[in-house]
Formats: structure tokens, sequence, C-alpha cells
């Protein structure tokens, strides 16, 4: 509902519960609306599919999933090293998403039956480092219209820096800084 009240109108788009896999599907023709399809009903998922969208620029969003790769659980090192890489923006957005709509967020690897993470360290640390950016400059124009809502509709807009900290803590000890 939030997500469609904020972007239906100036950006065609709708998010859209789905099935097994999430995906994103452009606008097809001029009068259609454009689906972010988060999958199985599942909170974290439209959070995390909306995060895409809201960085995706303008040609990327009309094209099937972004025009992006996705190899699926079971990714080889190398595989996972550039999945690791693309996902660091979307998961830190996806994050203050969480906290802003009190969420619990969860950092995915999402390759379990692989070799599991390239960089578990790294990746968690490189996730906290883009969310504090974005926390200092503001996230990208929608990921910012997004969270503003969804502090004003969670009520959380006061008590969101102080649940920021408590969930750093809890995602990254201060064990994780160290080697």
């Amino acid at each position: 509902m939030l997500f469609n009240d904020l972007f239906r109108d100036d950006y065609r788009t709708i998010l859209v519960r789905g099935g097994d896999e999430p995906e994103y599907l452009p606008a097809d023709g001029p009068d259609g609306l454009a689906q972010v399809v988060f999958a199985h009903g599942y909170y974290a998922s439209a959070l995390h599919e909306i995060s895409h969208w809201c960085i995706a620029g303008e040609y990327r969003r009309t094209l099937h999933d972004y025009g992006y790769w996705y190899c699926p659980d079971g990714r080889t090192r190398e595989q996972q090293r550039a999945f690791e890489t693309v996902e660091v923006k979307p998961q830190a957005q996806e994050w203050l998403f969480s906290v802003a709509a009190g969420f619990r967020f969860h950092v995915s690897l999402d390759n379990l039956s692989g070799g599991g993470a390239c960089d578990e360290r790294g990746f968690r640390l490189k996730v906290l480092a883009q969310a504090e950016q974005y926390l200092a400059r503001g996230l990208p124009p929608r990921g910012q219209a997004f969270f503003d809502t969804l502090t004003v509709f969670y009520g959380t807009a006061e008590t969101f820096h102080e649940s920021w900290r408590q969930d750093v803590q809890r995602l990254i000890p201060p064990d994780l800084f160290y080697d």
C-alpha cells in the first residue's frame, strides 16, 4: 500500500505479491504499469526488491530484472564474489527500510548450497559502511522518499537512530571489527 501510493502515479510502478522468485517486470507499454514482484508475500522480500528498484536508474527500469544477471543458490566462488559486490547498496538500503519499519533485518549472502560467503565479515562491514553513508548523505531520491514514508507510517522517526544503533550491535558485533 505504501509503495503503491507513493510511486504508482509518478513512476507507473506497483509492488505485487508473487510466488517462488522475486522479479522486476517493466511496463508493457506507455499505459502499462511496471511491477516489483516480491516472493511469497514475505515482508523482507518486499523491502529487498523495493531497495533494488529504488537504486535502478531510468534505463534499467525498462529492462526485465533491471538487466542484471542472477545466478541461483549454489554459486561458484567467483559468482559469489560478484553477487556480494552488487548486493552492498540494496542490502544497506533494505536494512534502513527495515529499521524504519520496526522489522528485523538479516544480511543475506544467499548461497546456502554453494560455497557460502566469499567474505562474510567484509560483506557485513561494507553493508554497514554503505548504510551509514546513506544516513549521513541521504538515500537515493526514491529510497529517501520510501524511507521517510516508512518512518511516518510506523512512527519510528524519533526513535530511528537509537533503534539503528541497537541493530548495528546485533548484526555487527564488536569482535567483527577486529581480526
